[in-house]
């Protein structure tokens, strides 16, 4: 894996592109957030193999692969958590509205 390979915020996509990969434009809400957390998920999961691999010595396996693969699943994981808070804010501010 190179370092250019993946952007630092891959395991978002499906929220950057409000539509997770493959869905069709009638893809509900849900869906969107499954595909990011999937994302997410999948970044954490190469950032461990990355570090794994480095920790064992595997073949090709570089500090910098590593700590670039880790960057991108602690970006992601921020992002996650950034928009989770955003949509707790939302939610807050919808049920404290009087009508």
């Amino acid at each position: 894996m190179t370092i250019g390979a993946l952007s630092p915020v891959s395991g978002l996509s499906g929220l950057a592109s409000a539509q997770p990969t493959g869905a069709t434009a009638t893809g509900n809400f849900l869906d969107v957030v499954n595909a990011a957390l999937q994302g997410v998920s999948a970044t954490q999961n190469d950032a461990s193999k990355a570090e794994a691999g480095y920790a064992i010595g595997a073949p090709g396996a570089t500090l910098g692969t590593a700590l670039a693969a880790s960057d991108r699943a602690e970006v992601a994981w921020n992002a996650t958590v950034s928009v989770r808070n955003e949509v707790v804010s939302a939610y807050q501010s919808i049920m404290n509205m009087q009508f």
